[in-house]
């Protein structure tokens, strides 16, 4: 138990004064001043060894540490780490103990806190990551009010080549719009893809994707060519928040049971696995019942959308009122300034609001990249600011 709340040596001061005079027990002295007999007798053993200096509180720190790296092995490690400075924990412990093979070493973990401490760790660069997408998600109530796109990750075929499937689909029916092998997961590859999916089915009013390219980049807005595609046809580009594939979840149950019918086994080739993806598609859309659906299949839900694909791609539409610049190198001309955006944006022409108080707002047609101060800075979007609104006026 511990001592009373005064001053922890004035009370053990006065308990061993009263235990001198001999005019209570042990028991009871121990008792008024709220300690057990053991305590008691520890303090009264140290009083009459060491006066009132034994009274002090002493460090509990233990006074041996047997599992302490000794000094030569850490040195030798501290040396070993010098002469190989991109080398870890577990190499540097794997080339002593050839070269030192009775040698008693610590553990990985032991090794890696002893080059942290002696500062032979550089910091690493915190990743850059795409901007959070901060608007409000499209609740489909019909078709092509939603499409969604993703890629189903990679696998090898037979032949060695790797095969990463494209899929498209239509949030409110299930309907599988697209579902394409390819061989990368750029721009170049996907474009035809979603070119030839408008052109079928005509244009959403949204497509919701993950963060990765070529959907988003890491630039102003999350902005990607892909995405600026998009928005030029009229159609919102989503991205759900990093690790919430919760957020595409329709999108991705499609995706289990396109893993469960089509990855195996490996295909000889693309065009082997393409027609796999081919049949599936037709399975997925016109014969397999859907629960939420109401065992209906999505072909009996979906219908093309009324947008059509455009013959010629428009630039963004800004209402009066709005300055327009076009972005070149990357860079907005400003009032005598000249303000990096992106270079994603090259050649596009981006409207101007003012909000006054010394601050305007730039949009990319009705998506907000960012705000400009008097001083021509540009600051983007924070968190919790929408950047899909109602547009510019």
């Amino acid at each position: 138990m511990p001592w009373k709340a005064t001053s922890a040596m004035d009370e053990r001061v006065k308990f061993c004064f009263e235990h001198s005079l001999g005019q209570e027990s042990m028991t009871d002295l121990c008792r008024k001043y709220g300690i057990s007999r053991q305590s008691g007798y520890k303090w009264l053993g140290r009083y009459e060894a060491e006066g009132f200096g034994g009274l002090n509180d002493r460090s509990r720190a233990p006074h041996n540490r047997p599992n302490t790296m000794p000094r030569d092995i850490e040195e030798l490690i501290v040396a070993e780490r010098r002469r190989r400075p991109t080398w870890g924990p577990k190499k540097l412990l794997a080339v002593l103990a050839r070269s030192y093979p009775k040698l008693q070493l610590p553990a990985r973990s032991t090794v890696a806190v002893l080059l942290q401490r002696r500062g032979l760790v550089a910091a690493r660069r915190k990743p850059q990551r795409t901007p959070t997408y901060e608007g409000p998600f499209t609740t489909c109530r019909a078709p092509n009010e939603l499409w969604c796109a993703d890629f189903k990750g990679n696998f090898r075929m037979s032949n060695g080549r790797v095969c990463n499937p494209f899929t498209l689909t239509d949030a409110h029916s299930r309907y599988l719009l697209r579902c394409d092998g390819l061989t990368r997961i750029d721009e170049f590859a996907v474009r035809p893809l979603l070119e030839a999916a408008f052109r079928e089915h005509g244009l959403p009013l949204a497509i919701r994707t993950d963060n990765g390219p070529p959907f988003a980049s890491r630039t102003v807005a999350g902005l990607s060519r892909l995405s600026i595609w998009w928005i030029k046809l009229g159609i919102r580009p989503e991205r759900i928040e990093p690790g919430k594939p919760t957020q595409n979840g329709r999108h991705e149950r499609m995706h289990r049971t396109l893993k469960q019918e089509t990855a195996a086994p490996p295909k000889r080739n693309m065009e082997e696995q393409q027609l796999a993806f081919d049949c599936f598609r037709k399975s997925y859309n016109d014969e397999r019942p859907h629960e939420a659906l109401g065992q209906d299949v999505p072909a009996q839900h979906y219908r093309p959308a009324l947008r059509l694909y455009p013959s010629k791609l428009r630039e963004p539409e800004y209402g009066d009122g709005l300055e327009l610049r076009k972005v070149h190198k990357g860079y907005l001309k400003w009032r005598g300034k000249q303000i990096y955006l992106s270079e994603t944006l090259e050649r596009e022409t981006v409207g101007i609001e003012e909000l006054g108080d010394g601050k305007w707002l730039v949009y990319f047609g009705p998506l907000s990249l960012g705000i400009l101060n008097a001083e021509g800075q540009f600051q983007r979007p924070g968190r919790g600011r929408t950047p899909w609104g109602a547009g510019p006026k």
